[in-house]
């Protein structure tokens, strides 16, 4: 079973970010905590155990992540766990103009902003002949939501990018885990003006997110009761699928991140 030591997290200052530091910091380990939110992210690492480096920048520069990569590893050497946790939920429309940005932000930030997550560490960590990278995709990657089109969108993206890339990496030591979480009470989906099934807080998704990984697993949803619906869900009939998902909630929409 893996037991890791060095552990880097983007997206780390707030929400499941955050809650995967506390539940992963230890005295004797070190985490790299990668965030746009600087002060938030100094913050937290000044009440975890053990060793923190802060990195301060955003999943969309591919050169700020090389840079924290680089600098992490001549510290602490080449991590154990890298989970590429940022991300971004908003609700958009295709008829409105004003939504191409938001668009282009969530799959930049959800999609793009995992590869850059995960590009930096690949070599070092084929060097040294082991590493887990993990990526945070979602439930709503399985089917197409009414108002979500962007965020459905590039989590299904997101769950194909990985699959591609544990085969990609198959035999170089290298092990890739796609985790689909359910609903998480966060900054993201305070402002759901729906139900959500199955919510989690934070921290209990960052624990059972962390014990799947050690456990070795390379795919999971949780919690394990969102796991039924969303394979409920991916086997519906495009006839039963469509009039149940048009009369889903929206999320409240934002012309950019």
């Amino acid at each position: 079973m893996p037991v890791f030591k060095r552990i880097f997290i983007t997206g780390a200052s707030g929400g499941l970010g955050a809650a995967l530091a506390r539940n992963s910091a230890g005295s004797d380990g070190c985490l790299g905590l990668f965030a746009r939110r600087t002060d938030a992210l100094q913050l937290l690492a000044a009440q975890l155990p053990g060793q923190c480096e802060c990195y301060a920048g955003d999943v969309r520069d591919s050169d700020s992540l090389r840079r924290a990569a680089a600098d992490f590893i001549s510290r602490h050497g080449v991590p154990d766990l890298v989970i590429a946790n940022a991300g971004v939920s908003i609700g958009t429309l295709t008829e409105a103009a004003e939504d191409e940005q938001a668009f282009r932000d969530v799959f930049d930030i959800n999609v793009i902003g995992m590869m850059n997550s995960f590009q930096p560490f690949i070599a070092p960590m084929r060097n040294a002949g082991s590493g887990t990278l993990a990526g945070i995709a979602s439930v709503a990657g399985y089917r197409g939501l009414p108002g979500s089109g962007a965020y459905s969108a590039s989590k299904a993206a997101a769950i194909s990018y990985l699959e591609s890339l544990r085969v990609e990496l198959r035999g170089d030591g290298i092990r890739v885990a796609t985790l689909c979480p359910g609903y998480i009470e966060t900054e993201m989906t305070a402002k759901n003006p729906y139900r959500m099934p199955f919510i989690m807080d934070a921290d209990t998704a960052a624990s059972k997110i962390l014990r799947l990984l050690e456990a070795g697993r390379s795919y999971a949803v949780i919690p394990w009761q969102m796991a039924v619906v969303a394979r409920l869900m991916h086997v519906l009939p495009r006839w039963l699928y469509d009039p149940l998902a048009a009369r889903a909630g929206r999320k409240p929409r934002r012309s950019a991140v």
